[in-house]
C-alpha cells in the first residue's frame, strides 16, 4: 500500500484572510489535520467551513502522537500539520515528525504562507540581506543576557520571538548587554487590528514598552553591530583606550567618560568600564 502524504500547511498569523487558496483546498481534502491547539484551529475551520477531523499535536504529546500520525501515513492516509499561527515546525512542534517521514520515505509537501519572522522583517526597515532566527529568548535573566551578549559583534539582523510579559525585561537586558543605542525593532500583533511596529534604540523601546502591560504576539529584531567611529577612526580597543585616557587627562569624571564612550563606540557601559579600569591599572 502506498503511503500517504504529510502536508506542512501555513495558516494566518492574525488576519484570517491570509489563508491561501491552496491551503484551504488541502485542509478540506486531507483525511486528518494535526493542530497545535484544536480549540484555536476550530475558529479558522468555522470561518471557512472546513469539516476535516482535527487532532491535537503539541510539544508535550509530540512523541506519542507523532507515532500515531506516522501509522496513519503508513496506511495511506493524508495528514495536514498546522500550528496556532504561521508556518509549522518553525519554533513550533513538527520537526521530529518531518524527520521521521523523511527517514521512512513518506512524502512531505510544504504549503507555504504566513511567517511571523518574514512578515516582521519585511516592514522593520532593518537589513534583510542576511539575518538569523534564534527562536525564543531564554526566560531567565542569566540565560537571556548570555544569549544577547553573543550578539555584540553579530553582523546580521537577529530575530527573536518573545512573550509579551517578558518583553520589558528582555529590552532591559538588551540595553545593558548591547548598549542603549543599539538599533532594534519590535513588531506586535502583526496583521491584526492593533498591529504595531516600533523602531528605534534599545533604550527607546524600553521606554515605549516598559510603562504598561504589553499585549499580543511579539517579534523582537536586533540590528547588526555597527563599527562605531571616534575622531574618524574605526572603533577598536586601542582607540577606545586612547579616548578614555584623553578624557581622564581632561579631568572628566570616570562615570561620565564611560557613559560618553559607550555611546560613541556603541558598546555596553560595563564593557567600557572594564577597559577604563584596565587603562588605569596600566597607567
Amino acid at each position: 500500500m502506498p503511503s500517504g502524504t504529510l502536508y506542512i500547511v501555513a495558516t494566518p498569523i492574525g488576519n484570517l484572510e491570509d489563508l491561501t487558496f491552496r491551503a484551504l483546498r488541502i485542509l478540506r481534502e486531507v483525511d486528518l489535520v494535526a493542530a497545535e491547539d484544536t480549540r484555536h484551529s476550530r475558529k479558522l475551520f468555522s470561518h471557512y467551513g472546513i469539516g476535516t477531523p482535527l487532532t491535537s499535536f503539541f510539544q508535550h504529546n509530540e512523541a506519542v502522537k507523532g507515532e500515531r500520525l506516522l501509522e496513519d501515513l503508513r496506511q495511506g492516509k493524508s495528514v495536514a500539520l498546522i500550528s496556532d499561527a504561521g508556518t509549522p515546525a518553525i519554533a513550533d512542534p513538527g520537526f521530529l515528525l518531518v524527520r521521521r517521514c523523511r527517514e521512512e520515505g513518506i512524502p512531505v509537501i510544504a504549503v507555504p504562507g504566513p511567517s511571523a519572522v518574514v512578515t516582521a522583517l519585511s516592514i522593520a526597515g532593518l537589513p534583510t540581506d542576511r539575518f538569523a532566527f534564534e527562536g525564543f529568548l531564554p526566560a531567565k535573566t542569566k540565560g537571556r543576557r548570555a544569549a544577547l551578549r553573543r550578539l555584540r559583534q553579530e553582523d546580521r539582523t537577529t530575530v527573536f520571538y518573545e512573550a509579551p510579559h517578558r518583553l520589558p525585561a528582555a529590552l532591559r537586558d538588551l540595553a545593558e548587554e548591547l548598549g542603549e543605542d543599539r538599533e532594534v525593532a519590535v513588531a506586535r500583533e502583526l496583521t491584526k487590528i492593533h498591529e504595531e511596529l516600533y523602531r528605534g534604540t534599545a533604550s527607546g523601546a524600553l521606554d515605549h514598552f516598559g510603562s504598561g502591560r504589553v499585549r499580543g504576539e511579539i517579534v523582537l529584531m536586533v540590528a547588526p553591530a555597527v563599527d562605531a567611529e571616534f575622531g574618524g577612526e574605526k572603533a577598536d580597543a586601542g582607540s577606545l583606550e586612547e579616548a578614555l585616557r584623553k578624557l581622564s587627562a581632561e579631568g572628566m569624571p570616570p562615570r561620565q567618560a564611560v557613559k560618553q564612550m559607550a555611546k560613541e563606540f556603541g558598546l555596553p557601559r560595563d564593557e567600557v568600564y572594564r577597559i577604563w579600569v584596565a587603562t588605569k591599572d596600566e597607567d
